[in-house]
């Protein structure tokens, strides 16, 4: 009796430990475990000379910034930002990162640092319910107060008619309310929303969106594989837009890879409306616009001119 008591206990105590094991691994996953693969830049297959360019680092060293938010969803203010921001007299645009769901922006870093290496402030937050819009126009305030404040290191750094912002998933719902429903959304000059869940579905999600209120040049990018907006609903969603707009799909990509997968061209598009890069719009503009004929990208709808 108590040899079968001792390996009943036995076997209690390592159903606890693995259960702990699995939570801990759980929690380490939602909140900790990177969704960005360090060295994506490098490893991500590209099908032309414009969106290998951008996908490359950029020429700018990097720093980081960080400071807590009141607002709890917030957490804290990311910001990362070419070093020479410091010491050289120059302002620089913005872009602002909305989250996906559950994905913060330090579980995102090596995005954020290569947006940046190209001469850009990029500012995130650590909020995982972005489909509002509401934390991505408090972000932006963030900055724009920090601009006009004499101790902060942004103090007339921010070049506040060059804001762009971007999105993936529930966050690529977050850029369509961000750049037409809130307070500060006639300062942005351009936008990318990726892999957005498709309207009807985020409707019933209590997520709402209406991209027939764009005013500004949209980029829509999404994957073929496993993604949450399909082809039809996302060539519906491009057709309610007026602005100068883009869509395209990543071929073999699924919808966590597209987080980064497109940013050779999402890179590209934020400067060249940001910085009026012309190299950069060869991507987009025009009847031979690269994108048109990248052997990776498909379904390619193009109205930028």
């Amino acid at each position: 009796m108590k040899t079968t008591l001792k390996i009943l206990g036995a076997i209690v105590l390592v159903v606890i430990l693995l259960l702990a094991g699995i939570g801990l691994f759980l929690y380490y996953v939602i909140y900790y475990a990177p969704m960005v693969p360090k060295d994506y830049v490098v490893k991500t297959e590209t099908g032309g000379e414009i969106e290998a360019r951008y996908l490359a680092m950029g020429e700018f060293e990097v720093a980081y910034w960080e400071e807590k938010a009141e607002c709890k969803a917030i957490k804290k203010y990311e910001v990362w930002y070419p070093k020479e921001l410091l010491t050289e007299h120059n302002t620089y645009p913005v872009v602002v990162v909305v989250n996906g769901t559950g994905v913060f922006a330090s579980k995102a870093k090596p995005l954020f640092e290569h947006l940046a290496s190209w001469g850009l402030i990029v500012i995130g937050n650590e909020d995982g319910s972005t489909w509002s819009g509401n934390t991505a126009d408090q972000t932006l305030d963030y900055l724009l107060q920090a601009n006009e404040n004499p101790d902060s290191i942004f103090y007339g750094k921010v070049d506040t008619s060059s804001i762009g912002i971007t999105g993936h998933s529930q966050g690529g719902v977050g850029v369509w309310n961000a750049i037409t429903v809130h307070e500060h959304s006639s300062l942005y000059r351009c936008a990318v929303s990726l892999s957005p869940t498709e309207e009807e579905m985020a409707a019933l999600l209590q997520m709402p969106y209406d991209p027939s209120k764009a005013t500004i040049p949209v980029m829509i990018l999404a994957g073929t594989e496993h993604e949450v907006i399909s082809l039809e609903k996302m060539q519906d969603t491009y057709s309610k837009i007026t602005a100068p707009k883009i869509m395209a799909r990543k071929s073999g990509t699924d919808h966590g890879q597209m987080l980064y997968r497109g940013d050779g061209y999402v890179t590209a598009w934020f400067l060249y409306w940001l910085k009026n890069d012309t190299e950069a719009g060869e991507a987009f503009v025009g009847d031979s616009a690269e994108l048109l004929t990248n052997p990776n990208w498909q379904d390619v709808m193009n109205h930028t001119d």
